[in-house]
């Protein structure tokens, strides 16, 4: 029997057919979960940018359509989400925001010609995993680690250091780097263990660290645990210091800790909503009631770096675009961008936060 279409359904083809004709990207993070926070972040950032492309012409004259996907930060979601996009033609993915999520979605995207850079991923597996499609935007926990190791053999050299992780592959590499330094420089801990992640109460391990007198904490993990950790040490009494990593710089953390946040010290990049080069999109982000920070404008540097690459490439083809953006430098919202030969970039810019009076400000 011969099928006939309604002109609803033709309408609808013709839509398919012009959204085919777009070139298609992805964004993906934790738009779920208690990390949620972080993939307003990537979706936020990437829709600018991607408006902002549109608003220029698109790439290579054509359209650019953004798909925003939820890994709710578990890797075996990630690989799922990735398949799904690769099923859906994407050409670029701006994620995922866990390196294990990164990390296990990577070969996915490989597979399929897909480039992939993450904002936010800091493992330093993610860019040794050989791929050519691989890059990030942000530093590596080796650098980032070092930065902390050193600040706390000159700072806390004489007091009770205990350093502690979350188990995934972000959390125990950064504590293992500023262990590895801390130790190298001739000062050692106390103690160095892990906990496990989204606990509601710390108590016991607040108990070991009255027990042990520590005097500062290293926390490897994610803001909401370090969060709720250092609110329940404060209301036990303790005083003691809390450190950590770029997983600190949102304001959830201090929703949760308050003014038993204040004091706590973290590693970040320079601040890009202080860069000139970002002054108009942080604007018009404020101007939509939304403050850009963590790692939305390193999502929009993320698009903005492939579409340049794209540009220069003059195809969106994986293996053109991987040697664009390893031949080139790009002017972006985080300044000048460029990568060497894993996908990593080539500057680092880890320097110390401050929590003050509820924002994180520059040391």
């Amino acid at each position: 029997m011969r099928k006939l279409f309604t002109v609803g359904c033709i309408a609808c083809l013709l839509s398919n057919a012009a959204v085919q004709a777009d070139i298609r990207i992805a964004t993906v993070g934790p738009l779920t979960g208690p990390r949620a926070w972080s993939g307003e972040q990537f979706r936020r950032g990437a829709e600018m940018a991607v408006a902002d492309i549109n608003a220029n012409g698109g790439v290579l004259g054509q359209r650019v359509a953004l798909i925003v996907g939820d890994d709710a930060q578990d890797p075996s979601q990630a690989v799922a989400v990735a398949e799904k996009l690769v099923g859906d033609g994407i050409v670029f993915v701006a994620g995922h925001r866990s390196s294990d999520a990164s990390i296990a979605a990577a070969p996915v995207y490989a597979d399929a010609g897909v480039i992939q850079i993450s904002p936010s991923s800091t493992s330093p597996d993610f860019t040794e995993l050989g791929y050519d499609t691989v890059f990030r935007v942000c530093g590596r926990d080796d650098h980032q680690g070092a930065v902390a190791g050193a600040y706390l053999a000159a700072h806390h050299a004489e007091g009770n250091i205990a350093i502690v992780h979350d188990g995934s592959t972000y959390g125990e590499g950064l504590a293992t780097q500023t262990q590895t330094t801390l130790n190298g420089r001739g000062v050692h801990e106390i103690w160095y263990d892990s906990y496990e992640a989204g606990q509601a109460d710390y108590s016991d391990l607040i108990a070991r660290m009255k027990s042990d007198r520590i005097d500062v904490i290293y926390v490897g993990g994610y803001s909401t645990d370090a969060a709720l950790l250092l609110r329940q040490a404060r209301e036990s009494g303790l005083t003691v210091q809390l450190v950590a990593g770029d997983a600190l710089h949102n304001s959830d953390f201090w929703a949760i800790t308050g003014s038993a946040g204040e004091g706590a010290r973290s590693t970040f990049d320079e601040d890009p909503r202080e860069n000139p080069a970002a002054a108009d999109v942080v604007t018009r982000f404020r101007e939509q009631g939304y403050e850009p920070e963590g790692y939305t404008l390193h999502t929009y540097a993320a698009v903005q770096v492939w579409a340049e690459a794209v540009g220069r490439a003059a195809t969106v083809d994986s293996t053109a675009v991987s040697a664009a953006l390893h031949a080139h430098e790009f002017d972006t919202v985080l300044g000048e961008i460029s990568f060497d030969s894993r996908g990593d970039i080539t500057s680092h810019r880890y320097v110390w936060y401050v929590w003050r009076g509820g924002r994180y400000v520059r040391e």
